[in-house]
């Protein structure tokens, strides 16, 4: 529904009003006013009155025709229209200071009257604009000038003010008091509709809520005890229609004092400045419509008033009030102090329902993190980890829900036959949308024939190749009582030889059975299950192209290429592992450090999986970090790393070696190069002799993995290392298999590499490689190969 109506073809004024044409009747310029008070139409800022109701003389005891054209003060008095100039010219909003309380001079005696004002906004050159938004004249360049006429609203002050009584104050502060306290929506109901009918006098007061089609249920209800209830009637939302609804969110309080009022028409019946007739929203006199009028009659309704309860300024319903013993007009404050209660009512219920709505969220936010975190883990197939708990019904709440994903197909909750799955699945990939729902399957697909008790309702979400996922919810009978048949529209009444559509006179209850329709999927549960198909996309690509993925990301961003000094010669290479859906935690580093040193680092973070990646990266970055410029032997490089691991609160642990290649004048003369190097849980290295000896470097039990401990020993080991050796790097994928001890596949590495003494670096890794491995690899690899070519003066 939008803040206006849609703009014609309106019926003509005067062109009689019924069921076939009243969605036309131009509701907010009925050009007449209900004859409880009067109205004026004032140009400013002369004051003078330009249109006024016929029936002026019942209260001012002027003629409307002697009225028109001549100031306000000659028409009310010096003083009141004094006070009604005063109030107009105020800054801020007209409305809120309303009522100004005049005193009038009836035939020498004095009567209390409130004036009501607002300004109704308008263009000299536009059609009539219906539900005109209050404010102060705008202009727009190419467009008419808009300009605002003062409304003056005059009601005779029956009695002492509601709001000379400090009690009314009082029972609306214990109210406003109560609707803080209330635990539920229903005491919230309750509470207003028994305060309205105490503050107001009318015989009912309901609460009135509407559902997404604008049908109303009665929800809570105040009432003289002789009276038939209401609650937990229904109406059709032809009961109240569009443009009725639209001037509801504008005009929060309508008051039909007496709805048998024959209406007091405005003259002249175009507003002199417009050529068009008065925009009555904002008007409480507004005369409502003849059609309205006989609903309420029919219903045996003798007065009534309305307060508008709105949600983001958009009606969700209605506080309704009926009388029946006679005409019954509560003053304006009275009214006032309704819609403040009315006001309160909808801010507590938004304010319960945000509340409930983002604990809501805040649930299904989590669940859908953790799912988005458990997706990543490869090596669990991606349907076992959605169908777990937290999982998919944790989302949204259904009966069943079924997948298939990446050849795997499962499901939970109550068990769908595979048949109506595959009915479903297809019919949901045919609508062509990322989100497909329905709470009527079997009238939205009929040809399905899919039974409502199993899938009434479904929320699909089709993805590529094939893939699903599938809510289900069954059928859910249920019946409503309605106030009178809602598909008995109009009633047919002779009236001689004419038929005549008249507003349906039946309210008698009228019991309606509901079926092929499951619970409604919400528009937040629709928003919801959309960012987990864009979630489940990337987990399905990431697993999908992992190999190649996780290879190039980590030889590109993380794998650089070594230093190539004059007297070393490098070879390195990276093999991810060809096991599903998973990437590691291997890696290698070359780096010159300022002394001239080399430093060489080795590692493989535990796990197998993406987060193993990112905290490889971590490592890599804090190791260079410490070591580059750093002064510390590789024990010390290692100590500060699990310090620092530690403070930086890094859960992850890895085996890893830091190495560096020393040599001092002295050696260089020797011919000969020192390597030291430090070793936290960490395959040995292997030392290529250039007479094609090899011998593997501190083979004892190594110290503890970098994340065990904060305070862990770290050791340095030292060897010199002659001019043309090779020495070997390298993570645990190279030697070890399931089907050998990890001692054997060092053994075989050494026997490997005697064979290859000689042979050039890169065809020497290349090689190691193609004979260690198998075909498919259980595991990554990383390898640095360094060899210490001969050294020229």
């Amino acid at each position: 529904m939008t803040d206006q109506l849609q703009a014609g073809p309106w019926l003509a004024p005067g062109e009689p009003v019924d069921l076939t044409n009243c969605e036309r009747e131009p509701i907010h310029v009925p050009g007449s006013i209900q004859p409880r008070g009067v109205l004026l139409a004032v140009s400013e800022p002369d004051m003078v009155v330009r249109q006024v109701s016929r029936n002026l003389a019942d209260l001012v005891g002027m003629a409307w025709d002697d009225a028109l054209g001549r100031p306000l003060a000659d028409v009310v008095g010096v003083v009141p229209a004094q006070a009604i100039a005063r109030s107009a010219r105020a800054f801020g909003d007209l409305r809120e200071r309303n009522p100004v309380e005049l005193t009038l001079d009836c035939d020498g005696t004095p009567c209390p009257v409130d004036a009501i004002l607002h300004r109704a906004v308008h263009s000299v050159e536009d059609t009539v604009r219906p539900l005109a938004e209050p404010g102060p004249p705008v202009s727009g360049a190419g467009q008419a000038t808009a300009t605002s006429t003062l409304v003056v609203e005059l009601e005779p002050a029956h009695g002492p003010r509601p709001f000379s009584f400090p009690n009314t104050y009082q029972a609306v502060r214990g109210t406003i008091s109560e609707l803080n306290r209330a635990t539920s929506l229903q005491q919230l109901y309750d509470i207003t509709a028994e305060a309205v009918r105490t503050l107001t006098g009318f015989d009912r007061v309901m609460v009135y809520r509407y559902d997404a089609d604008y049908n109303g249920e009665v929800v809570a209800e105040a009432k003289l005890p002789e009276l038939n209830s209401f609650l937990g009637l229904h109406y059709p939302a032809s009961d109240i229609p569009a443009q009725a609804r639209a001037l509801y969110e504008k005009n929060w309080v309508r008051l039909i004092s007496d709805v048998t009022y024959t209406p007091a028409p405005l003259e002249p019946v175009d507003l002199p400045a417009t050529g068009q007739p008065l925009d009555l929203t904002y008007s409480t006199l507004r005369s409502v419509s003849p059609i309205h009028c006989e609903y309420l009659q029919n219903m045996g309704v003798r007065a009534s008033m309305s307060i508008s309860l709105l949600r983001d300024d958009k009606l969700w319903g209605l506080i309704a009030c009926h009388h029946y013993s006679g005409p019954h007009a509560p003053p304006y404050a009275t009214r006032a102090a309704a819609e403040f209660l009315g006001s309160t009512l909808s801010l507590r219920l938004v304010d319960r329902a945000e509340d409930e709505e983002h604990r809501r969220a805040l649930q299904v936010r989590s669940t859908m993190a953790w799912l988005t975190a458990a997706a990543l883990d490869e090596d669990r197939p991606l349907a076992e980890t959605l169908l777990g708990r937290p999982g998919l019904l944790d989302v949204v709440p259904a009966d069943s829900v079924v997948v298939n994903l990446q050849g795997a197909t499962g499901s939970a909750g109550v068990p769908l036959p595979p048949e109506v799955v595959r009915a479903v699945a297809g019919w949901a990939a045919a609508q062509g949308e990322d989100v497909v729902s329905t709470d009527r399957l079997p009238l939205a697909a009929p040809h399905l024939d899919v039974p409502a008790d199993l899938a009434c309702g479904v929320l699909a979400l089709p993805l590529p190749e094939g893939q699903y996922v599938i809510w289900t919810r069954p059928e859910t009978v249920h019946s409503v009582d309605w106030g009178g048949d809602p598909h008995n529209k109009a009633i047919a009444e002779r009236e001689g030889d004419s038929v005549r559509l008249s507003p349906r006179k039946s309210f008698d209850r009228w019991r309606e059975t509901v079926r092929n329709r499951s619970d409604a999927w919400t528009p937040a549960q629709l928003a919801e299950v959309g960012d987990l198909r864009t979630n489940l996309l990337e987990a399905l690509y990431a697993r999908s192209r992992r190999v190649a993925q996780a290879a190039l990301t980590l030889q590109r961003s993380l794998l650089s290429e070594p230093p190539d000094p004059d007297h070393l010669e490098f070879a390195v290479r990276y093999v991810p592992a060809a096991r599903e859906a998973q990437v590691g935690g291997d890696w290698y580093d070359v780096f010159q450090q300022p002394d001239g040193a080399t430093a060489l680092v080795i590692g493989d973070v535990v796990g197998h999986d993406t987060e193993a990646a990112a905290c490889m990266g971590q490592l890599r970055g804090l190791l260079r970090g410490i070591s580059y410029d750093s002064a510390d032997s590789p024990a010390g490089v290692l100590a500060r790393l699990d310090r620092a691991m530690d403070g930086l609160q890094l859960q992850t642990l890895a085996s890893l070696i830091v190495a560096r290649l020393e040599q001092t004048p002295e050696e260089f003369e020797q011919g000969v190069t020192r390597l030291r190097w430090s070793n936290a849980g960490h395959p040995p290295p292997v030392l290529l002799l250039p007479d094609g000896a090899t011998r593997v470097l501190a083979p004892a039990p190594a110290e503890l993995l970098v994340g065990v401990h904060v305070d862990a020993v770290r050791r340095d080991h030292v060897v010199t290392v002659p001019r043309g050796s090779t020495v070997l790097f390298y993570t645990d994928g190279l030697v070890e298999r399931r089907d050998q001890v990890f001692d054997v596949g060092i053994e075989r590495l050494a026997a490997e590499l005697t064979t290859l003494a000689g042979v050039p670096m890169a065809e020497l890794a290349d090689q190691l490689l193609d004979r260690l491995l198998p075909a498919r690899a259980e595991d990554d690899v990383a390898l640095i190969a360094v060899r210490l070519n001969p050294q020229h003066d």
